[in-house]
């Protein structure tokens, strides 16, 4: 898994009625039939499908990542509960195949939000008002933001600076580039010992030869 540590590059708002949109569920993130692969290339064709594309299949020269200033956007702005709906992994490798690796929201879905996690994504929360500024900047000709990791700050186009709560241990997984099996692994002289000692402790348990 990629390290996080800074990242600086182009935030895209995905707005709905002039305000950040909520309640975005994983199937709209990548809809079903885009879920016969278990491979994490070439999901981002399906990302957002029902958004960026007409009924006709067609484009939409609307929707925000179609936008030319936009298509390498590194980090989403969205409204609240972001990732609700169905626990489908597909959804976050979706998003990093398209570049996205933070997304900014005043909240996510619980399955979600640790699935970012494991893929190497930082998911920041911050307040709905303060989520409504950002997209508000990143919609004008500046938006270009900076997220810090290791600060736990967001600064935007015009300097200004939000800080940002994460869990200690998550956040240092993700500073080294370590999903859950990896960390695992940085104790695997401790995890070998101590199968040693249980099984001098335990013999009964061991299976019979």
């Amino acid at each position: 898994m990629k390290a996080f540590r800074t990242l600086t590059g182009t935030a895209a708002p995905l707005m709905e009625k002039g305000k950040p949109m909520s309640n975005v569920d994983t199937d709209m993130i990548i809809p079903k039939q885009f879920l016969k692969t278990t491979t994490r290339t070439g999901l981002s064709k399906g990302l957002f499908h029902e958004l960026k594309t007409k009924a006709d299949g067609s484009e939409n020269p609307d929707f925000v990542l179609n936008k030319p200033q936009y298509a390498k956007a590194s980090i989403l702005i969205v409204g609240e509960n972001f990732g609700c709906g169905s626990s489908r992994e597909h959804a976050p490798w979706a998003l990093l195949d398209q570049g996205i690796t933070c997304v900014i929201a005043p909240s996510f879905a619980d399955i979600f939000h640790n699935n970012c996690y494991k893929n190497g994504i930082l998911p920041v929360r911050l307040p709905v008002d303060v989520c409504e500024r950002l997209a508000a900047q990143a919609g004008g000709a500046n938006h270009v933001f900076t997220v810090d990791l290791e600060t736990q700050v967001v600064t935007t186009p015009d300097g200004a600076q939000h800080t940002f709560d994460v869990d200690p241990g998550r956040k240092s997984n993700l500073l080294e580039g370590l999903d859950e099996i990896g960390a695992s692994l940085t104790s695997a002289d401790e995890i070998s010992e101590f199968e040693t000692k249980r099984r001098l402790m335990t013999p009964w348990l061991e299976p019979a030869n």
